[in-house]
């Protein structure tokens, strides 16, 4: 049998005398560990003497210094990782850790959110108006290194040099172009312009949008500017008529000096062709002329007498034998002998009957030819 085996299976060191341990005298051990790992103890007489916990507050200072230097970084933004101000590293979206402050810090970036700012400026156009534009640009950090450290405030660099955009846009065009069909025009060459400097600037922005929401005048110059607007369209209007009148009344000129340019040149032939007809019968006659003087002035004569007495239409005869004047009305016996053929021609009368009248005229006229021959 064991030395500590009293037959019945109980130590004789077991202070509880082989009963279950009770609650309190649990609670008391536990306690006394405690105290024994915090610097707490015990004096004989029951009290308890305090040492201030040192190294359990230091243990819990630096277990929060080193949590606090957790941090979650979402899908669209980007950590930017800064060791005593110094850039060290782009941390990507998940739970990161760095070293907590004051040895480094994060700044954190929203890289796809696309933020936008509102801006109103009073500007002067190529043709001297005054306007007043108000002006959205959209825009997004694309690159967080550049947007935090390439510049002091990027946001209000964005913000000048929207403004410089826009003035050196409105400045190069003319109010009308600017309030009518100018406006999407505008707005992309702002983008452009705007981009290009931020770019060399090396902001890290991305301009998505620019928009003019609103070109207007000034209060104080809207109805000089209103009166302008209306004379500079009474202006173009009247242009528009003088062009169209131009129009119509020019190429009614130019056909009318055409069509002169012709009559002349037609009357230059024709005047050339009589002269060169006449020349040839001048030469016809001067070859009869020849052959026989004396007949060939008879005829000359007689066709002379008939031109000049086919145009008239009085004749006065001087008689010789009485020494009186001759009074012969052919006009009235024209009229007479036309008024006849019609009343001949309307009463049903056969035309041998104006043939008649026609031969009997006829003979009138050549003894009138023989009297003035003679």
């Amino acid at each position: 049998m064991a030395w500590d085996d009293q037959g019945n299976g109980k130590s004789p060191w077991d202070p509880n005398k082989g009963q279950p341990p009770d609650l309190d005298q649990i609670v008391e051990e536990w306690q006394k560990r405690f105290n024994r790992l915090f610097g707490v103890k015990t004096s004989g007489s029951g009290k308890r003497r305090k040492k201030p916990p040192v190294l359990l507050i230091g243990l819990m200072i630096l277990f929060i210094w080193v949590l606090s230097g957790l941090y979650q970084i979402d899908d669209s933004e980007r950590g930017i990782e800064l060791r005593f101000g110094q850039y060290t590293q782009t941390t990507m979206p998940g739970l990161k850790w760095h070293v907590p402050w004051p040895i480094e810090s994060v700044e954190v970036v929203n890289v796809n959110v696309v933020n936008r700012f509102k801006q109103q400026t009073t500007m002067l156009t190529s043709d001297e108006n005054i306007v007043v534009v108000d002006l959205v640009v959209q825009y997004r950090r694309a690159d967080a290194v550049d947007y935090l450290f390439n510049v002091r405030d990027a946001d209000e660099s964005l913000s000048e040099v929207s403004e410089g955009a826009i003035r050196e846009v409105v400045g190069k065009s003319v109010l009308d172009f600017i309030l009518t069909e100018g406006r999407t025009e505008t707005a992309l060459l702002t983008q452009e312009l705007i981009q290009e400097t931020l770019d060399s600037y090396g902001t890290g922005i991305t301009v998505t949008k620019v928009n003019l929401q609103d070109v207007n005048f000034p209060l104080q110059v809207e109805d000089a500017v209103q009166d302008a607007i209306r004379a500079r369209e009474d202006k173009e209007r009247i242009a528009f008529e003088a062009e169209a009148y131009a129009n119509d009344v020019v190429p009614k000129a130019r056909g009318e000096a055409a069509k002169m340019i012709l009559e002349a040149e037609a009357y230059r032939e024709m005047v050339i062709a009589d002269a060169e007809g006449e020349a040839a019968r001048f030469d016809k006659l001067l070859v009869e002329y020849k052959k026989a003087p004396k007949v060939t002035r008879e005829r000359l004569y007689i066709e002379a007498i008939e031109t000049v007495y086919g145009n008239s239409n009085k004749v006065l005869l001087d008689s010789e034998a009485s020494g009186n004047l001759m009074y012969l009305p052919l006009d009235k016996l024209i009229e007479h002998g036309k008024k006849e053929e019609n009343k001949t021609d309307s009463g049903g009368q056969p035309l041998s009957q104006s043939s008649q009248n026609q031969t009997s005229r006829s003979t009138d006229l050549a003894r009138l030819r023989e009297r003035v021959r003679q």
